[in-house]
């Protein structure tokens, strides 16, 4: 437990330095490339394949190929669009994947080679372009994140009796999501009352654009655990002591984020919302 919790601290440290400490970008930028080449070497592992043992130099190939993706996303923003519309399609797609499973795997096949490439550089240049946004919308984001996971764990466990996915996450119940929804709500309020002055629709959208990036965050992260029953893997990797890997740290951002970026850009962009 102590482990996790200095791992967490640290964590937490490294990246809000990296949001708030500097108005340059290359902090920032450098950190989404090395989540990118981390993210990428870990999704590499549990992908199909013939042999037992995974060649990690393959693997880091691998890796170094995402973060090379990554970071030409990350110089040019019209390339980073192009990359959010088929990662919120594939994640559309993944639903039935996970509703589906056990007794239908067919998506477990060398494709997911190609989706890893879309959705890991897809999730950090969102990221990336959310903070670019401010900084403290990079935050609420992962307020949205991180308090519907808090929320849906204690109502799951003290009221948690429907499964919401027994074969990919025994432990995850609908009463647990409504309490993720529910955490999400308040959050958003909060920030409205004391930060925001939205019009009666434009909260209304907001609201929205919340609870969707909350129900992809579920999504995100009964994918990934999905993925690692499927290949016999616990954890993506041991990069963060106490916590795995970096893909069972940003499981649940890998949908959530490109998904809050694309509403984010309708709303300033296409609606005229004054965020």
């Amino acid at each position: 437990m102590l482990e996790r919790i200095i791992t967490a601290l640290v964590l937490v440290a490294v990246v809000l330095s990296c949001m708030f400490a500097t108005q340059s970008h290359y902090p920032m930028f450098m950190l989404m490339i090395l989540a990118a080449g981390v993210a990428g070497y870990e999704w590499f592992k549990l992908m199909p394949r013939q042999a037992a043992i995974v060649s990690k130099p393959k693997a880091w190939i691998y890796g170094g190929c995402v973060a090379l993706v990554s970071t030409l996303a990350l110089f040019f923003n019209d390339v980073a669009l192009l990359l959010w519309a088929p990662s919120i399609l594939t994640w559309l797609g993944s639903i039935y994947w996970v509703k589906s499973f056990p007794e239908s795997d067919n998506w477990y096949n060398v494709s997911l080679y190609i989706i890893g490439f879309i959705l890991i550089s897809a999730a950090v240049t969102a990221l990336y372009a959310v903070w670019q946004s401010s900084p403290w919308w990079l935050m609420y984001l992962f307020l949205l994140v991180w308090g519907a996971d808090s929320g849906a764990y204690f109502v799951g466990r003290k009221f948690g009796k429907k499964k919401l996915a027994p074969s990919v996450s025994p432990n995850k119940s609908v009463e647990g999501l409504y309490g993720g929804v529910a955490t999400t709500v308040i959050i958003m309020f909060v920030v409205q009352y004391f930060y925001l002055n939205l019009t009666t629709i434009q909260l209304i959208l907001f609201l929205i654009l919340s609870i969707i990036t909350v129900f992809a965050s579920v999504l995100g992260d009964l994918f990934e655990s999905m993925i690692k029953r499927r290949a016999g893997i616990k954890d993506s990797g041991r990069v963060l002591p106490g916590h795995g890997g970096v893909l069972d740290r940003i499981d649940s951002l890998l949908a959530a984020a490109p998904i809050f970026a694309t509403g984010m850009y309708v709303l300033v962009k296409l609606i005229g919302v004054d965020l």
